[in-house]
């Protein structure tokens, strides 16, 4: 097991010493800054590159919160606490006691601190406590209960679809695979907090990494959300495959966070495969959680796609387009959308999005008819 160690040096040197090599002892390979040999890629992207190849990551939070780079607005243990959630990292966090947190490293452990369900957290005085609780975790490893669950719903939820409307105006029109999560219980925002929230909800898609720095983020908001606009990217070729991409997130007034996205396409159309859209799903599903704006516990997801008589369930190849396509051969009109009737943890944003993903995509790809 590779175990990503990410924390800021300053107050924490005799813990980032030391864990190595208790790493290394319990047979696992421990992966962290100081190690990373010369190299001509960026120290940023070097780190990340390191973080995705681990299976866990290790997080110590001590009194700094460490040099705020330029290019994210935030420091590099932060960074990589979101690209670990980003990706569904299992994440074990440590938080030093009996010392003084810095305003900024305050917020941050508010931020990790916050998050509902599916992240180890625990606490320490000293190197030697560290030390006895990550082998006791090491050793646990993650065979217990997974955090996700689900539960029926008492009544139907006031979920906010956008099927009726076209991709026309983030110059995509086609149909758009549409993913909305809904905290249960949560009362909505007041204006104040939904034009706050809207405020920073670039900042948030930003720090993701899901979104190139150089393409521009199109706000359109009103007083019932808060919706950014994105630009398909230009293909290679007109006629080329393209998978696909993220063109729309929408804050609501209810609490509720709404993704839309393409679908994975030829020049024969838009496809629904068996193997792309759970993955697709996931990513979209592991990127809502990554914007942190959902903390209740219990949550309702769904999907749905938009001009469904313009898909067509089949195998979706990246480096060559179909020769043949039955588009059109619906005459009678269908819906592809799942209703919830359950509530599940949220964890379905982070360790059990493929799970979650999986249930979703069979349900929605069973209503096509070219799945019959």
């Amino acid at each position: 097991m590779r175990i990503f160690i990410s924390s800021v040096r300053k107050g924490l040197e005799e813990e980032r010493d030391a864990l190595p090599g208790l790493i290394r002892a319990l047979g696992h390979t421990p992966v962290l800054f100081e190690d990373f040999s010369a190299q001509t890629t960026p120290s940023r992207q070097a780190c990340l590159a390191a973080l995705d190849s681990a299976d866990v990551c290790v997080f110590l939070l001590g009194p700094s919160y460490g040099h705020v780079f330029r290019e994210t607005g935030q420091s590099a243990t932060h960074d990589e606490w979101v690209a670990a959630k980003t990706a569904g990292k299992p994440r074990w966090v440590y938080r030093k006691l009996d010392v003084t947190f810095e305003n900024a490293q305050q917020d941050f452990a508010r931020t990790v601190e916050a998050y509902a369900t599916g992240v180890f957290r625990d606490s320490f005085h000293d190197t030697a406590e560290l030390l006895t609780k990550v082998v006791h975790k090491v050793k646990e490893g993650e065979s217990g209960p997974s955090p996700l669950s689900f539960a029926p719903l008492a009544q139907p939820v006031p979920l906010r679809w956008s099927l009726d409307e076209t991709g026309a105006e983030s110059g995509a029109s086609l149909p758009l695979l549409e993913l909305h999560v809904l905290p249960v219980g949560f009362a909505g925002y007041p204006a104040r907090e939904l034009e706050e929230a809207g405020t920073s909800l670039a900042h948030r898609i930003r720090r993701t990494g899901a979104v190139n720095n150089a393409v521009a983020l199109m706000p359109s908001n009103s007083q019932e959300h808060a919706l950014l606009r994105i630009p398909l990217s230009q293909p290679r070729a007109w006629d080329a495959p393209r998978p696909g991409e993220l063109v729309e997130i929408r804050l609501h007034k209810s609490g509720q966070v709404s993704l839309r996205a393409t679908l994975p396409r030829d020049n024969m159309g838009s496809i629904l495969d068996h193997d792309a859209l759970p993955q697709q799903i996931t990513s979209l599903l592991r990127f809502t959680g990554a914007l942190d704006l959902i903390q209740h516990e219990r949550i309702v997801v769904a999907i749905g796609v938009s001009d469904p008589k313009l898909t067509q369930v089949d195998r979706f190849n990246p480096h060559q387009s179909r020769t043949r396509a039955e588009l059109g051969a619906y005459m009678r009109s269908f819906t592809l959308r799942t209703e919830p009737d359950e509530s599940t943890t949220l964890a379905a944003l982070d360790t059990g999005a493929e799970e979650v993903a999986g249930i979703l995509s069979r349900a929605l790809i069973k209503q096509h008819p070219s799945a019959t």
